[in-house]
């Protein structure tokens, strides 16, 4: 029975401290702003002012020879 009220007693001690502890203070930016891809969305990225895809922009670098169309005729 001592055990029982020694263990409830302790349990109560635990409880009621932690409970009068101060909450951590939030930690608030210092106005710190992320800009994500230049405000084009992901997986896309700004090109001479234009959002274009990023898979736009790795095939236009593969391209060795274009065509009189604009179209790649010889790829690396």
């Amino acid at each position: 029975m001592f055990r029982l009220v020694a263990g409830i007693a302790f349990a109560f001690a635990l409880s009621t401290s932690a409970q009068a502890l101060t909450p951590a203070p939030i930690v608030q930016p210092d106005g710190i702003v992320n800009q994500v891809a230049l405000a084009c969305g992901p997986g896309r990225t700004r090109v001479n002012g234009v959002c274009v895809a990023r898979t736009t922009v790795r095939q236009a670098r593969r391209c060795v020879r274009r065509g009189a169309t604009g179209a790649c005729v010889l790829w690396r």
